[in-house]
């Protein structure tokens, strides 16, 4: 069931165009992540889903309720959305149940329960209710913002970037809790990020802006196999592009013959493979092979995941060909080894 509708949304600052003709249907439950590179336009969409800025044109709204279009415009403080900000934006002076409590009346029946059931349900001990925000770790703050953003359990829930303040290791372990409170409370998640990896493991719909449009939207395991063009390959992660002679379902390229998803399409094209879609294997250099063969030229140790850099042998043009190729740092081999490359699954045909 469509839960929250964005219909022709575009936003202009003078002569510079924020927001163009932006399109979305998100579902009720669902997680949404919103990237893109600085200035694409997520930042601005999110303020206007929250309701601190209004689109000059097209209309957004949640459930069956106008949140904004031609003629209205319901302003944030009335919206009933929660939202936590890249720095949790705490109140200093307030312990951590105030600022839980913050939204609730001071009266209200239960109000002490409910910010023990919040602090229960991000996961921050009961000894931590008395004190302040600069007591907390970072990964502490956070917590205490969502479950302040929970209090008044609001159906859709806005998260500004919420983990890029916070070292690797506690961002992944915030975004695994996140994921899970918000799916124990029911609520619809749009995430903001420029974090790739961030946004393919957090959500279930992945919208790309660039330059303000909508370049791509699905889900993330669509996106990351099958992007539109060059740059949502690469902005999505490590790709591999070949120029490619595409013909009965098969591309003609520097890797010998692939199958590929190119359906009717005929003719010069660019393919993407992913690298963790090549097998590289140490061969002898007198062994003659029926697979494309390279030679080591680099390697990058990552430790349990690297990245080498290999040369291709025996292309007709001439000119040198480089991959880098993602390995298991058991099996990673060494500089000047001769490898067979070998390509799992099907290349994608790029749009443009």
């Amino acid at each position: 069931m469509t839960f929250l509708t964005l219909d022709g949304i575009s936003k202009t600052y003078g002569e510079t165009v924020a927001l163009d003709a932006i399109r979305m249907e998100i579902e009720a439950g669902g997680r949404t992540a919103i990237v893109g590179p600085s200035g694409s336009g997520k930042t601005t969409l999110l303020r206007i889903i929250a309701g601190f800025e209004t689109p000059d044109r097209g209309s957004l709204v949640l459930e069956d309720r106008v949140l904004a279009d031609d003629t209205s415009f319901v302003p944030a403080h009335r919206r009933g959305i929660g939202i936590v900000s890249q720095d949790g934006a705490l109140f200093p002076h307030l312990t951590v149940a105030d600022n839980i409590g913050f939204g609730l009346s001071r009266n209200a029946a239960g109000r002490k329960e409910r910010i023990t059931e919040l602090m229960d349900m991000v996961e921050l001990d009961a000894v931590m209710a008395e004190r302040r925000p600069h007591q907390l770790s970072g990964g502490q703050q956070q917590r205490v913002a969502l479950a302040r953003a929970l209090a008044l359990r609001p159906r859709l829930m806005l998260l500004d970037e919420p983990f890029s303040s916070l070292d690797t290791g506690l961002r992944d372990t915030m975004r695994r809790t996140v994921a899970r409170v918000l799916r124990a409370a029911g609520a619809t998640a749009i995430l903001v990020t420029h974090d790739q990896a961030e946004a393919l493991s957090f959500a279930d719909q992945v919208a790309v802006l660039r330059q303000g449009r909508l370049v791509q939207f699905g889900p993330p395991r669509r996106l990351y196999s099958k992007p539109v063009d060059r740059e949502t390959a690469a902005f999505l992660g490590e790709a591999i592009l070949l120029e490619a002679d595409i013909a009965d379902g098969r591309a003609a390229c520097a890797l010998g013959p692939l199958p590929v998803d190119a359906g009717t399409r005929a003719g010069q094209a660019t393919i993407m493979l992913r690298p963790e879609q090549i097998r590289l294997t140490a061969v002898p250099a007198d062994k003659v092979l029926q697979v494309p063969v390279g030679r080591v030229d680099d390697v990058e140790f990552g430790g349990g995941d690297c990245m080498v850099l290999v040369k291709i042998d025996g292309l007709k043009t001439g000119m040198p060909v480089f991959l880098s190729i993602r390995c298991a740092g058991f099996e990673v081999p060494e500089p000047g080894d001769r490898v067979a490359i070998t390509v799992h699954g099907t290349a994608h045909v790029l749009s443009n």
